[in-house]
């Protein structure tokens, strides 16, 4: 009995320590997920090269279509051409719905159309369940289509292209929660995706601190630039003294 007792109170006590480090863990992420959400894209862009050697930043015509800038995980969808009998409206969009239906709140949708930019990716149906779910927003390597809806509900989209075009009948999910090829850039599911008007940038998860802090320190360095440039009215005697532009 005593035995029994003794193992009953290091479960107890290791189910406290699991509970305990969830916690802190999802603080930790909360509380850098919110860092990020304090900096420039541009200069989370230019942290990602100096700290990777690498371009985080998706091709030039992944735009905001409607909404807001975004901080958030990433959570990925990969659809690609197939027959017509593969491509009914449950299949053409399984792994999309799949990924959305699972999504946390503040995860950011990440869905490849392979090959196309003629395509939608997604529509107002997707969108609504997106929005519902309180995911931050969508990106999207293909169209959108359903715009005034989307827009109408306040979800965040980013997209190359809009087409009224549904993928019925031409393409299908192939899986979700995988590496994909978004605009240029891989992503992985959690990832951090950035992103405003200028653009989507990609954060490598296991770079994450690294690239927060050195962005960071661009942005406080452009802070001291601006009071300066606009006292000596000079932009060159600013970047010879704070070597950024």
């Amino acid at each position: 009995m005593k035995k029994f007792l003794i193992v009953l109170a290091c479960a107890a006590l290791a189910a406290v320590v699991v509970a305990a480090q969830k916690k802190t863990s999802t603080s930790t992420d909360e509380s850098l997920i919110a860092a990020y959400k304090k900096t420039y894209p541009a200069s989370v862009s230019d942290a990602v090269e100096l700290v990777t050697g690498k371009n985080g930043t998706m091709l030039h015509d992944m735009k905001l279509v409607t909404g807001t800038p975004i901080v958030g995980r990433a959570v990925t969808s990969l659809v690609k051409p197939t027959t017509p009998d593969k491509a009914t409206p449950a299949l053409s969009t399984k792994h999309s719905v799949e990924m959305i239906d699972n999504a946390k709140p503040g995860e950011v949708g990440v869905i490849v159309m392979e090959g196309t930019l003629e395509i939608a990716a997604m529509g107002n149906l997707m969108a609504t369940a997106a929005k519902v779910r309180g995911m931050a927003g969508m990106v999207l390597d293909g169209a959108i289509r359903d715009i005034w809806d989307v827009r109408r509900m306040g979800l965040t989209v980013y997209a190359r292209s809009s087409s009224p075009r549904t993928a019925v009948g031409h393409y299908a999910t192939v899986a979700r929660n995988v590496e994909v090829q978004c605009a240029g850039i891989t992503v992985r599911p959690g990832d951090i995706i950035v992103a405003d008007e200028d653009g989507v940038v990609v954060v490598p998860q296991e770079r994450a601190e690294e690239v927060l802090k050195k962005a960071q320190e661009i942005d406080d360095r452009e802070k001291g630039m601006f009071p300066f440039i606009r006292q000596f009215k000079s932009l060159t005697k600013a970047i010879e003294k704070f070597n950024r532009i």
